[in-house]
Formats: structure tokens, C-alpha cells, sequence
């Protein structure tokens, strides 16, 4: 923990009457009433050294920033993590890999794009407070259903920096018909500037190439959106 950080505490789940314990609370509630950190809690099981479980799984879903943060966290980096050894990490990689091939199984579930606002929503509230620019990309199927949003870039976007190739590798591998391109603007200004129509143009290019259609390029500001395909920048 770096100095002047603060770590919200929680209860072990001794300290917590049974009827708010996470388990009993997914018995009688059902998954879906449990945050993401009791879920996580229930896989880790125990805490390590005082600290509770509860607040292991919210350390590490704020030190990851969520779920695909821990999903694309490697094997190593995981047991790294003070009290998450092998044991606990191969449980929650196996969970994790089952949630992932669920999606797969159940393609009627995932969440299909039909306008720019529903590619924003999908990463608005995620990308809004990134404090570096990342470029990720909404993969999609040919009904326009969301197969995976992996991050392509961390840092400054530019022409001399991005590897329009990097962008349609994660496309070619899931078979995707059309992709998103979306990046942030850490200010909260989401005005695009030369340079993101200049990689646009270049990206739309080698879509073209590839026959893989690139629908859009979003960029997220604090809690707003551009479409640089609804004002014609870049396509």
C-alpha cells in the first residue's frame, strides 16, 4: 500500500451476522444480489495474515480494476499478491475461463451494438476514469453481438505509435465480421483531434483490406461520447 493510500475495511465473515454472509446470501438471494467482491470472496474462501476475504477480493478488484483486469492478469502476477497463492489463483482462473466459455456457449446473451450509444455504454463508466489513454476494441459477430472489448494500447495515440495490424489480430483470431475502435481522452474532453482522424482513416483503411468492417471510433470524455462516424471524421 503507497503512503497516504487508504483501503476501506470490511468484516471478516465471522464479524458478519450469518444472514449477510455471502454464501447464505447467495442461497437464499440468489448470485445475482452478491457483489462482485462477496463473488470473488466466495471463490478466494479465506483471508490470510487478518485480513478478511472480503477485503482481499476488494483489493484486488481495485487493484486490477475489475474483472478484466484480473482475467488478463497473468498466473504469476496473481501469486504475487500478498496472501494469493497458486491454490487460490488456479480457482480463480477456472472460474473465470467457465464465465468466458459461458459467453462463448450463450451467444443469444451477449450484448449486441446497434448505435454508437450502445458501444459507448458498454465501456463509458470503465474508460471515463482511466487516468492514461487506452485504445481497446469492440469485437462483434455478424448480428453485431459482442464477442470481447481487449485493450489494444495503453498510452498516447499517434500515427507513429499504433500498429493498425495490432488492431485486427484479436479480430482475425475470434473471426469477428465488424469491430469498434474506442479510446479515451483522459482530460474528459472527448473532441477528436487530427491525429485521431488521421489513425481513424488509417484504420478504416486496412479494414477495408482485411474485410473486417470497422463500424465506428468512439471517444470517451467524462461521461461523454464523439462518434467519429456520426460526424463523417475519418470515414
Amino acid at each position: 500500500m503507497t503512503q497516504g493510500e487508504t483501503v476501506e475495511y470490511h468484516p471478516t465473515i465471522k464479524e458478519l451476522p450469518v444472514s449477510e454472509r455471502p454464501r447464505e446470501r447467495l442461497e437464499h438471494y440468489g448470485a445475482g444480489a452478491l457483489s462482485t467482491s462477496e463473488l470473488l470472496a466466495i471463490i478466494l474462501r479465506t483471508g490470510v495474515g487478518g485480513e478478511s476475504v472480503l477485503n482481499m477480493a476488494a483489493r484486488l478488484m481495485a487493484r486490477y480494476n475489475g474483472l478484466l483486469g484480473l482475467a488478463r492478469a497473468s498466473f504469476g502476477e496473481l501469486c504475487a499478491e500478498h496472501g494469493i497463492g497458486p491454490a487460490k489463483v488456479t480457482q480463480l482462473k477456472a472460474a473465470l475461463e467457465l464465465g468466458r466459455r459461458l459467453l462463448i456457449a450463450s451467444p443469444e446473451e451477449r450484448p449486441q451494438v446497434k448505435s454508437p450509444a450502445d458501444a459507448a455504454n458498454l465501456l463509458m463508466i470503465e474508460m471515463s476514469l482511466l487516468e492514461q489513454e487506452h485504445l481497446r476494441t469492440i469485437l462483434l459477430d455478424s448480428k453485431n453481438r459482442v464477442l470481447a472489448t481487449p485493450t489494444i494500447y495503453v498510452g498516447s495515440l499517434n500515427t507513429s505509435v499504433v500498429r493498425v495490424g495490432e488492431l485486427f489480430r484479436e479480430a482475425i483470431k475470434l473471426n469477428s465480421a465488424a469491430f469498434i475502435v474506442v479510446h479515451n481522452h483522459p482530460s474528459g474532453d472527448p473532441t477528436p483531434s487530427p491525429e485521431d482522424v488521421k489513425v481513424t482513416e488509417l484504420i478504416v483503411q486496412a479494414g477495408q483490406l482485411l474485410d473486417i468492417e470497422v463500424l465506428d471510433h468512439l471517444i470517451i470524455g467524462q461521461q461523454r461520447y464523439v462518434s467519429l462516424k456520426e460526424r463523417g471524421l475519418g470515414f
